[in-house]
């Protein structure tokens, strides 16, 4: 299997617009703490599909805004032409979490075990829909999609890499007896 340049890399936002004349760019921040990533001093844009590194000279960040001045990008021109480029930086600048809260990318491959049906599978991705993000799994070939809250995840263990579940009534029901 081959890896993809990316796997190493999380989308942290876009940059939506330059910013005045003098080569600012203004970045959605597509992060639950915005302000974690105020200090950063670079990060890697997409550029036709590879990782280029960009140094940040200014930056400041308003809401899920980042304003951001990089280096060697002085003119509205140079900022126009990082107008709709995705921001990435590496997993392991990610902060570590602690408890139930992880991020998707941590827990594929980690075994789902519903405390009333037993094993279920393992996560093969979390599908982040807009209402609601789901584990996806399979019990002997047929999907399971589990939703990602605090009432049905009762317990992480990185360690043994198991996610104890309580899955609503009738869920499991619904996907593994037709």
């Amino acid at each position: 299997m081959k890896k993809d340049a990316f796997d190493d890399y999380f989308y942290l936002g876009l940059i939506t617009k330059t910013h005045g004349y003098d080569g600012k760019v203004v970045a959605f921040i597509d992060a639950d703490n915005p302000g974690a990533y105020e200090n950063m001093e670079m990060v890697f844009l997409n550029i036709r599909g590879s990782l280029v590194p960009y140094f940040i000279e200014e930056r400041s960040i308003k809401n899920n805004r980042l304003i951001i001045r990089f280096q060697d990008v002085n003119t509205e021109a140079d900022a126009s032409a990082l107008v709709k480029k995705e921001l990435y930086l590496p997993l392991s600048v990610l902060p570590k979490l602690t408890g139930n809260k992880f991020y998707y990318h941590e827990v594929k491959g980690f075994t789902v075990v519903d405390e009333q049906f037993g094993r279920v599978g393992e996560i093969e991705e979390i599908l982040d829909y807009p209402a609601q993000a789901v584990m996806q799994v399979f019990h002997e070939g047929k999907e399971v999609l589990i939703p990602v809250n605090d009432d049905v995840i009762l317990q992480l263990d990185r360690e043994k890499k198991t996610i104890r579940i309580k899955a609503p009534e009738g869920l499991l029901d619904l996907y593994l007896n037709p």
